[in-house]
């Protein structure tokens, strides 16, 4: 990773955008410029959807075997150059380095998972009911694969994708979030290193996303969308795939309630509510966003995580001891402080943090918020910051109503000593993932995913397998 390469990469070769524009990509801690990226064009996009369609064939009918294998050597790769990816997710991104070592190690594991999985014989063979003949179901990949993936998480989101698309026998076009492009581009350099065939991945940075996504949903040689973002994106996002009826995989918005009952030890509780709500400055779809908490025990949890957001270290992500780094950019943070102002102006109290910092970069303290009105803004919208608003609740049948209330339901945090309360409200909660006195849910061998208007389908696991191919039925005889 000596030098990330900043040109698009398109059937094998890097080249410049179409126009020769550029994407400027900023350090989040200073607002400085550090690199800028090609900036693809509609016809660029067209041009990958040709790379990858031409490659399609040849990739579909490689042995699983040798696809597993192209998957493992870029698993070595990219936790052989961790500690680079691991610095530039930092400078793009602005998580602390710890974060974003984490998230390399765990983007790396969905290659080595798929590359187990690619080898699973897929398909069945029964005989129909009536006896009349065998019921053959084969699983062919679905075909050309467009990756939209957001700037939160810059290396898992895109490995998350890649490895079981690949896996699968399908090619891809990874359009990574133009804040952080350089991380995909430099994925895409270890797949060359690797010896990946021509055309099987392709990487386009673009600030013009929705035009270049848009033609290439249009394109009939584009058969499956697998997006991850906003749920407002996403539904645009769909709306233009059912134009050709193209496959799609969304992972969308999340507003997850982490419920603390009064059984609960208090110490793990507040120790998992900082993973679930701090992990990645709380830039994540399946950070902790609404926190009730049983009456008697709301004041003094409350405290301790108030003291525990305190003694966080605040700076640039690659400075020693810093435990919270700035947000993704100008607007990240102002769209925070304004939610944490409305949520005071309708009552909440602020116990710490509250206002954004004085200084270069885009930081915003750790805040906590108590006596959180049921309606505040805070409690509605995802917040991808770092702010706890925390809402005392009296009964179980009420926190799962506060809980479920929502439009979301991504993932749900649960802490309790009684295993049979926990597993009872686990079964309540309307949302595909449930954190059981666990602060952290995501795991490459798990089927990620949510209900509602938190996305359609489920990645990593076997499903995340399953959602790049289609079953074809043979009926037959013998």
């Amino acid at each position: 990773m000596d030098k990330v390469p900043t040109e698009l990469f398109v059937g094998g070769r890097w080249r410049p955008s179409g126009d020769g524009s550029r994407i400027e990509v900023l350090d989040p801690s200073t607002g400085e410029r550090i690199a800028d990226t090609a900036d693809a064009t509609v016809q660029d996009g067209l041009d990958a959807v040709g790379a990858a369609a031409a490659a399609l064939p040849g990739w579909a009918a490689t042995a699983p075997r040798r696809r597993a294998e192209l998957l493992t050597r870029v698993f070595e790769l990219m936790t052989d150059r961790a500690e680079e990816l691991a610095e530039l997710i930092v400078l793009e991104n602005g998580k602390t380095l710890t974060d974003a070592r984490a998230e390399v190690s765990y983007a790396a594991e969905f290659f080595r998972w798929y590359a187990e999985e690619a080898v699973r014989g897929l398909g069945s063979v029964q005989t129909a009911p009536s006896g009349a003949n065998r019921i053959l179901v084969l699983r062919q990949p679905v075909g050309v694969s467009v990756l939209v993936t957001p700037w939160n998480f810059p290396a898992a989101m895109a490995t998350r994708k890649i490895g079981p698309a690949l896996a699968a026998g399908c090619t891809v076009i990874l359009k990574p979030a133009s804040d952080t492009p350089l991380t995909a581009l430099a994925v895409a350099a270890l797949f060359e290193e690797a010896g990946a065939p021509d055309g099987v991945v392709n990487v386009l940075p673009s600030r013009r996303s929705g035009a270049v996504v848009s033609a290439m949903l249009d394109d009939p040689r584009v058969r499956k969308l697998s997006f991850t973002g906003s749920t407002e994106v996403g539904r645009t996002l769909l709306a233009a795939a059912s134009r050709t009826v193209v496959n799609c995989s969304m992972e969308l918005g999340g507003n997850a309630p982490f419920l603390v009952f009064a059984d609960a030890d208090l110490d793990q509780a507040v120790a998992g509510a900082m993973v679930a709500k701090m992990r990645n400055g709380g830039e994540a779809c399946t950070a902790a966003n609404r926190f009730y908490v049983e009456q008697p025990v709301a004041a003094e949890f409350t405290r301790r995580l108030a003291q525990a957001m305190d003694a966080l270290t605040v700076g640039p992500g690659l400075e020693p001891g810093v435990g919270l780094g700035p947000l993704v950019n100008a607007a990240s943070r102002d769209k925070v402080a304004q939610l944490v102002a409305d949520t005071v102006a309708a009552g909440a109290r602020v116990v710490t943090g509250g206002e954004a910092l004085d200084r270069p970069g885009f930081y915003y303290p750790p805040t906590v918020l108590a006596e959180v009105p049921p309606d505040a803004p805070v409690l509605r919208e995802e917040v991808f910051g770092p702010v706890a608003p925390v809402v005392a609740f009296d009964t179980e049948d009420e926190a799962v109503r506060l809980a479920n209330a929502t439009e979301y339901g991504l993932v749900s945090y649960v802490y309790t000593g009684d295993l049979a309360r926990g597993l009872r409200v686990s079964e309540q909660l309307d949302s595909g993932m449930v954190g059981l006195n666990r602060g952290v849910v995501s795991d490459p061998a798990a089927p990620f995913g949510g209900t509602k208007q938190s996305g359609i389908g489920r990645e990593g696991g076997h499903e995340g397998l399953l959602e790049f191919t289609e079953s074809k039925y043979i009926a037959v005889s013998w």
